[in-house]
């Protein structure tokens, strides 16, 4: 039975890939409006679960329930359909369309058309087009991105593709946003800006949202409340930033040596 009060429950999740177990034994219960962190060492198991959750892989073994349906045999777009939206590590936008289109792609699930209304060029189409496109524009705004809807992605900066594949993701109207590395490639400036703006989304549209990132000082200071570590494939601890930050047995999975003997 799934967890009644989860938005997310993940429960007792191995992927065995051959003879390797990538993950092992994962449980993960997030509620509405949380902000969760999971971080690990490199190959840690981290983009794994994540692809887990949004029903890239299946797991080996456990079971995934989003808004307690479990999604052992939906598709990735099923998985959205429920309310779960996701970036990538590495960005994978639609680069040889605009700005605006890319956003629009994200909320496309919402579209209340056929096709044959799209064929047709009905005004019920139009109708739901102008509004899709209004949606678009405001989520933009939200990221400081109204000014180059009409621009083609792949000539956005690097920092601003990032920030469009979060407006993208927010399209679809999630009740949980899975963050993959967020800061990956951005300076410090637009990480300091990017932790702001991942505030403010979790405020502004009261979701949850899970986090990873290799930016220790970023996963600190924003998910102060709750931070899972991954090593290996397993959980080796759960708590605060401050627990996880003094807990020995995650600073010997970053630097590889106990924690008295690296003088911690």
């Amino acid at each position: 039975m799934a967890n009644e009060n989860a938005l997310l429950d993940a429960r007792d999740v191995t992927i065995r890939f051959g003879g390797l177990t990538a993950v092992s034994h994962f449980n993960l219960a997030i509620k509405p409006h949380e902000l969760v962190g999971l971080i690990g060492p490199n190959g840690a198991g981290k983009t794994t679960v994540f692809n887990m959750l949004t029903g890239v892989y299946k797991p080996t073994e456990g079971e995934i329930f989003v808004g307690g349906v479990s999604t052992r045999e939906f598709k990735p777009y099923q998985i959205t359909a429920l309310g779960v939206a996701r970036t990538f590590q590495n960005i994978r936008l639609f680069k040889e369309l605009s700005v605006l289109d890319n956003v629009k792609i994200g909320g496309h699930i919402h579209y209340k058309y056929s096709g044959s209304a799209a064929v047709l060029q009905t005004s019920h189409f139009h109708d739901a087009e102008e509004a899709a496109e209004h949606e678009a524009f405001e989520l933009l705004k939200i990221f400081g991105l109204e000014n180059r809807a009409e621009y083609y992605a792949k000539n956005l900066p690097y920092g601003d593709q990032r920030r469009l594949e979060i407006a993208r993701a927010l399209a679809s109207k999630p009740k949980l946003l899975l963050l993959d590395e967020p800061a990956a490639g951005l300076n410090d400036s637009e990480t300091l800006a990017l932790v702001q703006t991942i505030r403010d989304i979790h405020t502004r549209f009261e979701i949850a949202i899970l986090v990873i990132e290799h930016n220790m000082d970023l996963m600190m200071d924003l998910c102060e409340k709750r931070i899972m570590v991954l090593n290996f494939g397993k959980t080796i601890f759960e708590g605060t930033a401050a627990a996880v930050r003094a807990d020995s047995n995650v600073i010997e999975a970053y630097l590889g040596v106990p924690a008295e003997e690296a003088g911690v």
